[in-house]
């Protein structure tokens, strides 16, 4: 029924940051053929009062980025491309003026309308309301019906498990193809997973675990991960990724930059579905702050036209479509299970498989050469690089 989610990867995009709005982004479609990814997930589009987070009305195109026309031009683009569309809905919260009869909203004891995470601009929803599990439902078929093929659920954890099971077993009675993943940060992801009904969660450990392992030196961070990842794998396939709006950019992130290359090495030959933050094939830059227009350095507006790239980004985007080839030439990955093996803080040995199939991902941080035994042969892996065993 949903084939098309074991091939899939994303590039993620917010679209109030790219800047051009909707038509613009058109325009890059054929920069992401390019770079080999079948997925557009766009961060939020509907109409808000600033970020897109604050929304106001789920069923029109913020102004900002365009109208119903340029929509239907962007999914008309992008199915002609073979580009699979995921949304944000962001159905935790909404803006301050969100139109809605106030039992849709949950409240405090003192009677005040809740906000979220002490966002005064962000009121959220009352999901123990009938009605406002309906008007999810209805926001989400309707956009389905309009060619989207996925929702990523903002602020997942956040929402009652029921209520997304109650949600997405509506939906999908009508778009049996859509797929779901959840926004969760941390937690037991297994369980949410299985009482949610929904086919994903983001997968922040692994993130975590990634850009940390590789700075710190300590691959027994990254080995627990994988471990933890293979469990969530028996229940769904994680999003998976080295950045989005969210977070710090992964260039910037890591403190020696000659382990970007290590970091995608784990993002393509781990299970689960990989989604690659815009500018993150440059190596965009970017550091997240806690403080208002924190994120606006990892939301960056993208340029006309891919001649205005600078030029060092460039290597950045072949390794990218090195490494998206390795994944269509072993579609498997999506569901394999990786374990570390000839581990030592600095060294490791990922090997992911699924049946009889199998990869081995070779990864050094240390300063000096490491001998790998693979298959009963000997490879050595310079210090701070990494191979592919057999690629």
């Amino acid at each position: 029924m949903r084939e098309w989610v074991d091939h899939v990867i994303w590039w993620h995009v917010y679209p109030l940051g790219f800047g051009g709005g909707v038509r613009r982004l058109t325009g890059w479609l054929d920069y992401a053929v390019e770079l080999g990814v079948n997925g557009l997930q766009l961060g939020p589009i509907f109409a808000s009062e600033t970020h897109g987070y604050d929304t106001t009305d789920h069923f029109r195109i913020d102004p900002r980025l365009g109208d119903d026309a340029d929509f239907d031009a962007l999914i008309a683009a992008c199915q002609e491309r073979g580009l699979q569309v995921m949304l944000d809905g962001v159905f935790n919260h909404v803006g301050r003026s969100f139109q809605a009869p106030e039992h849709w909203f949950k409240l405090t004891p003192s009677g005040e309308r809740a906000v979220f995470e002490g966002h005064g601009s962000l009121v959220e929803l009352n999901h123990d309301e009938p009605e406002v599990l309906d008007y999810v439902v209805r926001v989400m078929d309707h956009w389905l019906g309009r060619g989207a093929t996925a929702w990523r659920l903002d602020v997942a954890y956040g929402v009652p498990p029921a209520f997304w099971k109650a949600a997405v077993d509506r939906v999908r009675q009508n778009r049996p193809e859509a797929w779901f993943t959840g926004e969760i940060i941390q937690g037991d992801y297994v369980t949410f997973l299985r009482e949610s009904g929904l086919d994903s969660i983001t997968q922040y450990e692994l993130w975590k675990a990634i850009w940390s392992s590789l700075n710190d030196g300590n691959f027994y961070e990254l080995a627990w991960a994988l471990k933890r990842n293979n469990e969530v794998l028996e229940a769904g396939l994680p999003l998976t990724f080295v950045g989005n709006h969210d977070v710090t950019r992964i260039a910037s992130k890591l403190t020696d930059e000659r382990h970007l290359g290590h970091a995608l090495a784990v993002l393509f030959t781990v299970g689960g579905v990989p989604s690659i933050y815009y500018g993150d094939e440059q190596s965009f830059q970017g550091v997240k702050e806690d403080r208002e227009g924190g994120d606006d350095a990892v939301r960056p507006a993208f340029p006309e036209s891919r001649d205005s790239l600078a030029p060092y980004g460039w290597p950045t985007f072949h390794l990218h479509q090195r490494l998206i080839s390795v994944r269509r030439r072993h579609p498997w990955l999506v569901r394999a299970r990786t374990t570390a093996e000839q581990l030592t803080n600095t060294a490791v040995a990922l090997v992911s498989a699924d049946g009889d199939c199998r990869l081995v991902t070779l990864l050094n941080v240390g300063d000096e050469p490491q001998r790998f035994v693979v298959d009963g042969s000997e490879i050595e892996v310079p210090g701070h690089e990494w191979r592919i065993a057999g690629e």
